[in-house]
């Protein structure tokens, strides 16, 4: 069993509810074939609660309950299998390009048998027009100014993207302004997710996504 601390327990408990048995199932994939596998670097598996599993589920609370999210690069499951656990009610789709992730991400849906979840194995740019997502999350893709393109197009033009990132959040935003504004964004704001759970809150950078159609 991967260490969890009381405050963690606490906060997870919260966030999984009765669905908590599937997230620490989750995470012990991720300490074992998920560090075996090269998904995980094996010094995080101390962390993989605090800074992984709980910093990805929180954002949650950003989703709008029956979306269906498309998660980019989903490598082990950050966060897109977090959000499948936590919140049965969303349809999730996995976005991944390297076979070696998609087979173990399958094997983890399988495992813990989550009907919610679908494994793709392409690159988001590829998947333009085969996914009709209403939310589309990423975490440790790229910068924003790069990511905006990867999402933003997998939302059909209406939306949201919401993206895991760090301290930098602003500033990505600022570079990135122009690139949202093409592909349709209409409002770009930070949002600080589980501040009252977690001992280091989620920033997370949500692009509402509007784009009109052109008239002829």
């Amino acid at each position: 069993m991967v260490d969890i601390t009381a405050a963690e327990l606490q906060a997870a408990e919260k966030i999984f509810g009765d669905r908590l048995g599937l997230a620490q199932r989750y995470v012990e994939h991720l300490a074992t074939s998920g560090t075996e596998r090269g998904l995980i670097g094996p010094r995080e598996v101390p962390r993989l609660w605090s800074r992984h599993v709980l910093n990805c589920a929180v954002i949650e609370s950003a989703i709008a309950h029956g979306s269906h999210v498309a998660d980019v690069g989903s490598g082990a499951g950050l966060p897109g299998l977090c959000l499948a656990i936590a919140r049965p009610d969303l349809e999730l789709t996995l976005i991944e390009p390297l076979e070696r992730r998609v087979i173990w991400l399958q094997e983890v849906v399988d495992d813990l048998g989550l009907a919610n979840v679908t494994v793709m194995r392409t690159r988001a740019e590829l998947a333009v027009g085969m996914v009709d997502a209403d939310v589309v999350t990423a975490r440790a893709v790229s910068a924003l100014t790069k990511l905006a393109g990867l999402t933003i197009p997998l939302l059909n033009g209406k939306g949201e993207v919401v993206a895991i990132k760090g301290r930098s959040a602003a500033e990505e935003i600022e570079q990135a302004a122009k690139v949202i504004r093409k592909l349709g964004g209409v409002e770009t704001s930070v949002l600080v997710c589980g501040q009252e759970l977690l001992e280091e809150p989620t920033t997370v950078v949500r692009i509402v996504v509007n784009k009109q159609p052109k008239i002829a």
